[in-house]
């Protein structure tokens, strides 16, 4: 199976989503517990672990 190429833009574009959702999540959670840093934990490594393997891939 082929990998697809991520381009810059989009890395920036999913950085920038990212970034806005776990803003909302800490700005309008009623208190940070360790469910809240859990789950931006656990989201930094779906959204980051995939971007890394790209760039990784495309520098051979």
């Amino acid at each position: 199976m082929a990998r697809r190429k991520i381009t810059n833009s989009q890395i920036v574009c999913l950085t920038l989503l990212w970034g806005i959702l776990c803003y909302m999540l800490l700005a309008y959670s009623k208190e940070i517990n360790f469910y809240t840093v859990f789950t931006l934990v656990a989201s930094g490594i779906i959204v980051f672990v995939p971007i890394y393997k790209n760039k990784k891939h495309q520098d051979k």
